[in-house]
């Protein structure tokens, strides 16, 4: 598999991640509107998800940064890393992100903004001292490629549909004794609203596992797109093993930034029992199928 067919191919699988987000949305409305013959209940969850996820979008750069505790990086002390980002900005032909520094030992680097004109992406101390150069080229050619591929957008949207699925789910569960339509007390509708039922309570988990699949995806993809951006696949496959040695998390681990970073945030310490089963809950693929998928690109 070349570059060009691995980066298409994540392309369409993300799509159709989307696509079974957006058709599970649609069943439950339909269900609802089945129930409740009023679909008002509907547009003020959305109403209520938007507003909360939208701000979070629009402001992503700053409070992503505070989150984590990023300074922005000093020109004389962190040169190299500097003149990495602009080189590669101007390959990708992006605008010039902002640098910033975790002051962490874990090696780990994000990318945030919410467009290419404010965009910020950072790396920790701990990975500007494992990496060499070629390795540091990889991990920044990685985390541009999210701020080109618009990956804060399709984030976003994946964090909206699945707050919207969860406040549903909740508001119906605490209403069952409001009464629905007139149609359930036929022997269909009773059937329907057993399937129903068990639907709207599935529907948080299977939201939360397409979330974290697109997540997943967009990972593979920015891994393929860096990859096209250095034109040397081997410096990041190089990086993530060494992140990948590194188990203990960061300090200011976050579940609600955790999607952001490269490498998992929480370190793989936790991951010792059911390694199969929370792989299925992770914001990130295995480290070692991303390393083996970046190898056989340069074959």
């Amino acid at each position: 598999m070349t570059l060009y067919t691995h980066q298409s191919e994540n392309i369409r699988k993300t799509w159709f991640l989307m696509a079974m987000f957006f058709a599970l949305v649609i069943a439950i409305g339909y269900f609802l509107n089945w129930y409740y013959s009023n679909p008002s209940i509907m547009y003020v969850a959305i109403a209520f998800a938007l507003f909360m996820n939208v701000g979070s979008y629009w402001w992503s750069d700053k409070l992503v940064v505070a989150m984590t505790g990023a300074k922005p990086a000093d020109p004389r002390e962190y040169r190299d890393l500097i003149q990495i980002v602009e080189n590669l900005s101007i390959t990708a032909g992006l605008p010039m992100p902002k640098v910033y520094v975790v002051n962490d030992s874990a090696p780990n680097a994000f990318a945030t903004g919410r467009n290419p004109e404010n965009a910020v992406v950072a790396a920790t101390t701990g990975l500007l001292a494992v990496l060499d150069r070629t390795e540091l080229e990889g991990v920044m050619a990685h985390e541009l490629s999210h701020v080109g591929n618009r990956d804060m957008l399709v984030s976003t949207v994946a964090v909206v549909l699945a707050g919207f699925i969860a406040i549903i789910a909740d508001l119906f569960m605490r209403s069952m004794l409001w009464g629905g339509g007139d149609d359930r007390d036929s022997k269909a509708g009773v059937i329907f609203l057993v399937l129903g039922i068990v639907g709207i309570i599935l529907a948080p988990i299977a939201a939360q596992m397409i979330q974290l699949a697109i997540s997943r995806k967009r990972e593979y993809l920015a891994d393929a797109s860096g990859a096209l951006l250095t034109r040397y696949p081997e410096g990041l496959a190089s990086a993530l093993e060494k992140i990948s040695h590194y188990s203990q998390p960061m300090k200011r681990a976050n579940n609600a930034t955790a999607h952001l970073f490269i490498a998992d945030p929480f370190g793989s310490e936790k991951r010792t029992l059911g390694q199969k089963i929370s792989n299925l809950f992770q914001t990130h693929p295995p480290a070692a199928e991303r390393i083996r998928i970046l190898r056989d690109m340069s074959k």
